[in-house]
């Protein structure tokens, strides 16, 4: 495998690479990582089966994407494919820091940009892709609140039922988010999608993001995310508001935002993600 990854990225960047040191790093649960070296030049690596090759082509385009933007640091795509049972995707190795106040606080004016000035006139993406393994529709839709009751809280309901996990009423829970969300007509923002601090880091104090779960919709959903698993330094969220402060009701949505997040880790997961998916469930009619 290593010998066709290696020539593949040696045609990519149009000179010799042979790799002849390959560690395994710890990069979350989806994949297998490793940063692969020959002396010279250093590339981070994702690995895992062959079915799971639309993900890491999923994961290109929103990389891609992202980096047009030329606001973030985002690792560069170089070669994505299949070797006999494996799939692999090869990035640009960069070195991630930790941030300062200051860098936090230039992150969180990039993000604003980034949601100011790419947007589009509905709700989606031109293709389905992935959050995390967990399949992920964007149909183009007009109305947000359609958008997000069924493609995001309503599709990974039914996916929890299909694996025996019957949370709520679907339709019952989609009807109360299309109804929680009914006034809420938001700019149709480029976003991140899976946006928390695992995701991001500093090269230098310039801001980086990977790992998205690309699409165009509400800022918000982006925001909330930030604050699901270990909230962001307060400086990022003061960085944010210098450019474009969030709305009122933000805090109002904030958990029905988070909740796909949590249905998606009660969905591969289990534990305790169940339960509170469950809690915010009840609360959303109360």
């Amino acid at each position: 495998m290593w010998h066709f990854i290696s020539e593949q990225i040696s045609e990519c960047i149009q000179q010799d690479f042979i790799c002849d040191d390959i560690r395994e790093v710890k990069a979350g649960d989806s994949h297998k990582a490793y940063k692969i070296s020959d002396g010279k030049q250093r590339f981070f690596v994702k690995t895992n089966e062959k079915i799971y090759l639309s993900n890491f082509e999923a994961e290109r385009e929103g990389l891609e994407h992202i980096s047009n933007t030329q606001l973030f640091k985002v690792p560069k795509v170089i070669c994505s494919g299949s070797v006999s049972s494996h799939s692999y995707l090869v990035l640009e190795y960069v070195t991630i820091t930790q941030g300062s106040d200051t860098s936090w606080f230039h992150f969180g004016q990039t993000l604003a940009k980034l949601h100011t000035n790419h947007t589009q006139q509905m709700y989606g993406w031109q293709e389905d892709n992935f959050i995390g393994l967990t399949p992920q529709p964007n149909l183009w839709q007009k109305k947000w609140n359609c958008f997000f009751a069924e493609q995001r809280i309503g599709f990974m309901l039914q996916l929890l039922s299909e694996k025996g996990l019957v949370l709520a009423d679907i339709e019952g829970v989609v009807a109360s988010v299309k109804n929680l969300l009914v006034g809420h007509h938001p700019k149709s923002s480029m976003l991140h999608g899976d946006l928390w601090q695992g995701n991001t880091g500093f090269h230098g104090n310039q801001p980086v993001i990977y790992d998205p779960a690309f699409y165009y919709g509400d800022r918000e959903t982006d925001l909330a995310m930030t604050e699901l698993f270990g909230r962001f330094p307060e400086s990022f969220y003061q960085g944010y508001a210098d450019i474009w402060p969030l709305e009122d009701g933000y805090e109002y949505r904030k958990p029905i935002y988070q909740l796909y997040h949590v249905l998606n880790h009660a969905l591969l997961f289990g534990g305790h993600y169940i339960d509170s998916a469950k809690i915010t469930l009840k609360n959303l009619d109360s």
